[in-house]
């Protein structure tokens, strides 16, 4: 890798969102349609190795990571429903976050959006 380029990979990492942007307890939006509402709670804690703990619509976060990169901070997780696995993945944009969550044994890809519940600011 040539010397610009380690730069400019410096320059992305350091101009990513730090990880307590993305921490705390977020409202996410999982409405079929607008005039149905349906929001769900996601936790988040991203621990300082990388890893991911916290809660998505009701479910235990397993397996989850984080990084901060090409100035995006993401997560990526998986649940459960008790019958098959979900893979969630989601990035912080702006002040609210951008999902989808793929549920292969229930055959859909579900995009969604979430912000934080009114009054509370990201996690300190």
């Amino acid at each position: 890798m040539s010397g610009s380029a380690v730069l400019l990979a410096l320059v992305l990492q350091l101009s990513s969102p730090l990880p307590e942007a993305l921490r705390g307890t977020w409202s996410v939006d999982l409405s079929a349609r607008a005039d149905e509402p349906y929001i769900k709670s996601m936790t988040l804690d991203l621990q300082s190795d990388g890893r991911l703990a916290g809660s998505f619509y009701d479910s235990t976060i397993e397996a989850g990571r984080w990084t901060a990169s090409r100035g995006r901070l993401c997560v990526s997780f998986r649940t459960t429903d008790g019958v098959g696995p979900y893979h969630t993945t989601a990035c912080l944009d702006g002040d609210r976050v951008e999902g989808q969550t793929w549920a292969e044994h229930r055959s859909f890809l579900f995009l969604w959006t979430a912000e934080r519940p009114a009054g509370v600011d990201a996690a300190r």
